[in-house]
């Protein structure tokens, strides 16, 4: 008579977390080098994110590979012992370890996680399996991810102290706000898919940005409602140029190739088009040698027009 269990295959998670081991067993990848990010595990093996982001979590909680911040995941070294079937049965997490757990750990390791892997990446169970517990004793501190990604929000939107007194003059203190808000969001980029300017995030230090800038306009003639859409169209510009930062990390943990290695393998595509004739304007200004495309520049550059004509509504307010 047949085992029918016996005869079944692993779960697809199971067959990836094999495949990796044997590579990095096989020296296929050795320490330090990054392993597929979960894009390019579903892609190779044609599973869903969710699938490649427990295969991943199986190897971290083999010691086999690790997250570090805005690398990506690398593999932490060989295995100190033979490498365990894949039907190794998970050791239960001890008591004292879900004794040790606290939101602020929690909030911590799921923080790591999207910095590191994307908002993809991250759930109850993967968070868990970074702090070595069981998924469910999670959820006697955090009631679930929506309320996770939340208490995330705010707690790195609290990283940046804004200075009391603030600096004198309107616009000194609304550049200081933005430039507080774009470097929170440079650390962590997962952060402009979490904001809202129509729903927005009930994060009490998020809010404070938005109390700051109507304090930077209070007593310029504006009325309230003004007030408050400068507060919200600065945090938009942010917003709006930081979701550019998340999808460069997307790009250069699938690819291992930065921004400045993209930039330089176009040239030989891009300077015959330029040299073409069809684009005059656009090539007498990219191909100048001080000419910069980054992120931070433009940021530069969008916050001094966008302050520029609020000046100009500040010195002649619409009737």
């Amino acid at each position: 008579m047949v085992n029918r269990s016996a005869a079944q295959p692993d779960p697809p998670y199971l067959r990836i977390v094999t495949e990796l081991r044997r590579r990095i067993v096989a020296s296929e990848l050795r320490t330090g080098d990054r392993v597929p990010s979960t894009r390019q595990i579903a892609r190779e093996w044609g599973v869903a994110i969710a699938t490649a982001t427990k295969a991943l979590a199986t190897l971290g909680q083999e010691g086999l590979v690790q997250a570090v911040p805005r690398v990506g995941t690398v593999v932490a070294g060989p295995p100190p012992r033979p490498a365990p079937s894949a039907r190794t049965p998970r050791r239960r997490p001890t008591p004292a370890a879900e004794q040790e757990l606290t939101p602020e750990r929690i909030i911590h390791a799921a923080i790591a996680i999207a910095d590191t892997e994307g908002l993809t990446a991250l759930s109850m169970r993967r968070v868990a399996a970074e702090l070595g517990v069981g998924a469910m004793s999670l959820y006697r501190h955090v009631p679930g991810k929506d309320r996770l990604v939340l208490l995330m929000a705010d707690a790195v939107f609290g990283e940046a102290q804004l200075p009391e007194p603030p600096p004198p003059g309107w616009r000194a203190q609304l550049e200081l706000i933005a430039r507080a808000q774009w470097a929170v969001s440079c650390r962590h980029p997962w952060i402009a898919r979490v904001v809202s300017l129509t729903r927005p995030t009930p994060a009490p230090n998020g809010m404070a940005y938005t109390e700051r800038a109507l304090r930077a306009v209070d007593g310029l003639g504006l009325d309230p409602s003004t007030m408050l859409y400068v507060a919200i169209t600065i945090a938009g510009y942010v917003q709006a140029t930081a979701v550019n930062l998340e999808s460069e990390v997307e790009a250069e943990q699938d690819t291992g190739v930065t921004r400045d290695e993209w930039m330089h393998a176009q040239v030989d595509a891009v300077t015959p088009i330029l040299a073409s004739g069809r684009f005059p304007m656009l090539a007498g200004v990219a191909m100048r040698p001080d000419f910069h495309l980054d992120l931070d520049t433009l940021f530069e550059f969008g916050l001094k027009l966008l302050l520029d004509g609020l000046a100009v509504r500040i010195q002649h307010p619409t009737p």
